[in-house]
C-alpha cells in the first residue's frame, strides 16, 4: 500500500500527560486531521481498531507499562501488509480524506513507536512528558493505585521510551509544563517539524494545573517520610527531564532533537 501521499503523526505520552490537550491543538490546525467525535475515550486510536491490543488489556492507566507484551516493536508478528491495510481502513473512516496530515494519539504509543514506525514508514512522533507526580495523582482518577507505584510506572514507561528512541527516525519531545507556559511557541515548533504552517492555538491553556498535585505531594510526603524516601530513589530518571520531588519540582531543561548528539547523550545516559 502506498503511504507516500500521506503524513502520519503519532502523539505519545502516558495517560494524564497532556496528550489530549496536544492532540486537540494539532487537530485544530486547518491542514491536519485528527480524530474527533468518535465516541471512544478521548478519541484515542487504540479504541478505534482491532489490529493491536489497547492498554486496557494490560491493566490500563498506571499499569500497562509493567505488563509483558504491552511493548511492541518492528519484530512484532502484527507487522504485516495485511494488518497495515486493516488498520488504515479502520482509522481512515475518522480522518478527513482531504487532509494529507493525519494525527493519532494513544498512551500506549509511548512504548510502541517502533511498531508504529514499521507500520507507517516515514511517520513522525511527538512525545509529551509531564512531571511524574502530576501524572501519578491525576491517574488516580481512574485507578486506586498508590502514588509510589504510579511514579514507578512513569519511570518504567519513560525508560522503555528512551531505549526505543534511537531507533526512531523522526521525533520531537516536549514537556507539558513548557507547553502550558508558552503554547504558541511550542506549537510553532511542532508545526515546523510536521511540515505545516504555524497557526495560533485555538484552545486556551491553563498553566497552573500541576500545582494542586504538588500540594498533595507535600501533604502526603510530610506525613509519611518513608514514602518520600522511596520515591526519591527514582529521582535519577525524572531528573533527566528536569523533574524533582522537592521545590521547585520543575527545573529548566532543554530536551533534545534527534540531531543533538550531546543532549541525547545526557538524556539517555545521565
Amino acid at each position: 500500500m502506498d503511504l507516500t501521499d500521506k503524513h502520519y503523526v503519532f502523539v505519545c505520552g502516558l495517560h494524564r500527560s497532556g496528550t489530549s490537550l496536544l492532540h486537540r491543538a494539532l487537530r485544530g490546525h486547518p491542514a491536519i486531521s485528527g480524530f474527533a467525535g468518535t465516541g471512544a475515550p478521548e478519541d484515542e486510536g487504540q479504541h478505534l481498531q482491532t489490529v493491536f491490543p489497547p492498554a486496557s488489556r494490560f491493566g490500563g492507566p498506571g499499569s500497562f507499562c509493567f505488563a509483558e507484551g504491552a511493548r511492541l516493536d518492528e519484530t512484532s508478528p502484527l507487522v504485516s501488509p495485511e494488518n497495515r491495510a486493516k488498520l488504515l481502513s479502520e482509522w481512515e473512516r475518522y480522518w478527513d480524506a482531504d487532509k494529507k496530515v493525519r494525527v493519532e494519539k494513544s498512551p500506549p504509543n509511548l512504548i510502541r513507536m517502533r511498531f508504529l514506525q514499521a507500520m507507517f514508514p516515514g511517520s513522525r512522533f511527538v512525545i509529551i512528558v509531564r512531571h511524574p507526580l502530576a501524572v501519578g495523582y491525576a491517574t488516580q482518577k481512574w485507578s486506586k493505585i498508590g502514588i509510589r507505584e504510579l511514579v514507578e510506572h512513569w519511570a518504567a514507561g519513560h525508560r522503555i521510551m528512551l531505549q526505543d528512541l534511537p531507533f526512531i527516525r523522526q521525533w520531537r519531545m516536549l514537556r507539558y509544563e513548557d507547553f502550558v507556559q508558552n503554547p504558541r511557541s511550542v506549537l510553532d515548533e511542532l508545526c515546523r517539524f510536521i511540515g505545516v504552517k504555524p497557526v495560533t492555538p485555538a484552545e486556551p491553556v491553563a498553566s497552573d494545573t500541576n500545582d494542586k498535585y504538588f500540594r498533595r505531594w507535600e501533604e502526603e510526603s510530610g506525613a509519611d517520610p518513608v514514602l518520600a524516601q522511596r520515591i526519591s530513589l527514582l529521582h535519577e530518571l525524572p531528573g533527566r527531564f528536569g523533574y524533582g520531588f522537592m521545590k521547585p519540582y520543575v527545573n529548566q531543561c532543554l530536551l533534545p532533537a534527534a540531531s543533538d548528539s550531546g543532549m541525547m547523550e545526557r538524556l539517555f545516559h545521565a
